[in-house]
C-alpha cells in the first residue's frame, strides 16, 4: 500500500510544480498534498506541528498569490486606480484561461491608471510592477515546492534504502 501512496504523492508533487508555473493549476496547495501522502504512509509520518507550519505556508503564499500583483503595482507609481486594477484583474483572469492570469493584472493595472489620468508610460510602468508581482509568486510557490520535494525524496530515498 505504501507504495500507491508513494505514487500517488509523486503525482501530487509534479502536478504542484506544474501548477506554480501554469496558471489556474493550484499548485501549492496540490503540492501540499505530497506531504499529507507521506504522511499516511506505514513507515513514515511527519508531525502533526509540521503539517500545520506547512499548512499555514501554504495558506499564506495562496493569499500572497492574489495580493503580490497589486502591491507590485504600486511599488512601481500605481495609483489605487491601478492596484484596484491589478486585483480585479486577478481575478478575472482567473476566468480566461492560463494566459489571463498572467495578463489580467498587467491590463488591469494599465487601464486603472489611464482611468487615473496617468500617462501611458506612467501606466505601463505600473502594469509592469504588476507582471514583477506575478513573477515574484511564481517564484515564491516554485521555492515552496522544492522544499516540498526535498521532504519527498528524502522521505521516499530514506524509506527505500532502509528497506533493503
Amino acid at each position: 500500500m505504501d507504495i500507491v501512496l508513494y505514487i500517488l504523492a509523486g503525482v501530487f508533487l509534479l502536478i504542484g510544480i506544474i501548477g506554480s508555473i501554469v496558471p489556474g493549476i493550484p499548485g501549492i496547495p496540490v503540492a501540499y498534498l505530497t506531504l499529507l501522502m507521506m504522511h499516511i504512509t506505514d513507515k513514515y509520518q511527519y508531525s502533526w506541528q509540521f503539517l500545520l507550519i506547512w499548512l499555514a505556508v501554504v495558506i499564506i503564499i495562496s493569499v500572497l498569490d492574489f495580493v503580490v500583483p497589486a502591491w507590485g503595482t504600486k511599488k512601481f507609481g500605481g495609483t489605487k486606480y491601478g492596484t484596484w486594477g491589478a486585483t480585479i484583474g486577478v481575478f478575472v483572469g482567473l476566468f480566461l484561461g492560463p494566459w489571463g492570469i498572467i495578463i489580467g493584472p498587467f491590463l488591469g493595472a494599465v487601464v486603472g491608471e489611464i482611468i487615473a489620468n496617468k500617462n501611458s508610460s506612467e501606466a505601463l510602468k505600473a502594469g509592469f510592477g504588476s507582471f514583477l508581482g506575478i513573477m515574484s509568486g511564481t517564484i515564491l510557490k516554485l521555492i515552496a515546492c522544492g522544499f516540498i520535494a526535498y521532504y519527498y525524496i528524502k522521505t521516499f530515498v530514506t524509506d527505500t534504502y532502509l528497506a533493503l
